[in-house]
């Protein structure tokens, strides 16, 4: 679902730090993701499912915002940096999805407050299939690589390599030691291929010379291939990283918000007793308006951040897979609670991608639902939550 996984061929014990390393960086999007249904579950005890449609909306307007910039089909770009355009593609994609958010509050979910919970549960479904269906009357679909491949710069696309141990000192020997045998025949078989008419019709010099290139080179490719192996690596794009230190900046954002400022401090009052905190004068409307820009704002940063380095092609359905993933991370963490939410999250990335390296990738879409049956089996409340039982 995520960016391309660093190379690495079955789950060992020396490669589980490669894939629990992608698991903590992906899931750290899920947890970005996931904070939005819990905040707003928080405040309004609803299940928002068309945050992952508010997702998918953000990743549009990051699509559309590169082609105001110049990236479109066509285009050669803007004359300022790439950095530039990727910090002015993050802001619009998260400010669009804070209005979003807002007018979803406002209009769909504010007049069903004095309803049976069933009919808000309804309508957030409906606002859900509304914008998969409807916008694909009006939204493009982008044809990779329409933003990865052109907006990003090229320094993001490199992996950060981290040696956690050193190859074999006798397998590198081995392999520089044919070295220089495998350049000599390699260009000894270069100089007789001037000589020759073609490659099927070899003189017997010329058998003999490219025989003795193809032994020196296979020999050489697996003593290298071979110390490689003997060494434990850790690969890291780039891009990757950007993704998950912003993950991370707004998190801790967003604990300031939460624990530190009177906005934050009426979320955590209405979130706990809803007609108590309207009593002692504090705006519910207000404050469960803020809670949706913040959970929207976030869905938008995840989205713009996927698009722009994974590539994947932008449909009306591109937000139904992480959507449901970021909720059963929620689950999993205990909905409603903001760390949960982030723990969630990054055990959601890392069983992922152990599946992948167990060599199930075919089911790691499916991991999710497991993860979800199993918490409602065994820990209804989730890992931080509360299992207390409330009438729907």
């Amino acid at each position: 679902m995520l960016l391309t996984h660093a190379p690495v061929a079955e789950l060992t014990f020396s490669s589980l730090p490669q894939f629990f390393v992608n698991g903590v960086l992906n899931g750290a999007i899920y947890a970005l993701i996931a904070l939005g249904y819990t905040m707003v579950y928080g405040v309004l005890r609803l299940i928002n499912f068309a945050h992952g449609e508010v997702y998918m909306l953000g990743a549009y307007a990051a699509l559309l915002t590169s082609y105001a910039l110049g990236y479109g089909p066509g285009q050669s770009g803007p004359g300022f940096p790439s950095i530039l355009t990727l910090a002015i593609m993050l802001l619009v994609s998260m400010s669009f999805c804070a209005l979003l958010g807002v007018l979803i509050e406002r209009f769909a979910y504010r007049p069903m407050r004095s309803q049976p919970r069933i009919a808000s549960l309804i309508t957030a479904i409906g606002v859900s299939l509304l914008f998969q269906f409807g916008g694909q009357l009006v939204l493009p679909v982008s044809p990779p690589p329409s933003i990865s491949e052109r907006v990003n710069p090229d320094f993001l696309r490199t992996p950060v390599e981290i040696t956690l141990k050193a190859p074999d000192r006798q397998m590198v020997a081995t392999a520089t030691s044919l070295k220089p045998a495998y350049e000599a025949a390699k260009q000894a078989w270069e100089e007789q291929k001037k000589h020759e008419a073609n490659e099927f019709d070899l003189s017997p010099e010329g058998k003999t010379l490219r025989t003795s290139f193809q032994d020196a080179e296979r020999a050489y490719q697996d003593a290298a291939r071979k110390a490689d192996a003997s060494a434990n690596k850790i690969l890291i794009p780039k891009g990757k990283l950007v993704m998950f230190s912003t993950s991370i900046f707004l998190m801790i954002i967003l604990w300031w918000l939460v624990t530190r400022t009177s906005a934050g401090r009426a979320m955590r009052a209405v979130s706990h007793d809803f007609n108590a905190a309207s009593l002692m004068g504090i705006s519910v409307d207000k404050t469960i308006t803020f809670t949706f820009i913040i959970g929207s704002a976030l869905a938008g940063a995840a989205a713009m951040m996927l698009a722009t380095f994974q590539g994947t092609p932008l449909t009306t359905f591109y937000g139904v897979q992480p959507g449901v993933k970021a909720f059963v991370a929620a689950v999993l963490g205990g909905i409603g609670n903001i760390p949960g939410a982030v723990i969630g999250g990054l055990l959601m990335g890392v069983a992922e991608d152990l599946v992948i390296g167990m060599g199930y990738s075919q089911y790691k879409d499916a991991i999710a639902l497991v993860i979800l049956i199993g918490v409602l089996l065994l820990r209804p409340g989730g890992i931080l939550g509360s299992s207390k039982v409330e009438k729907v």
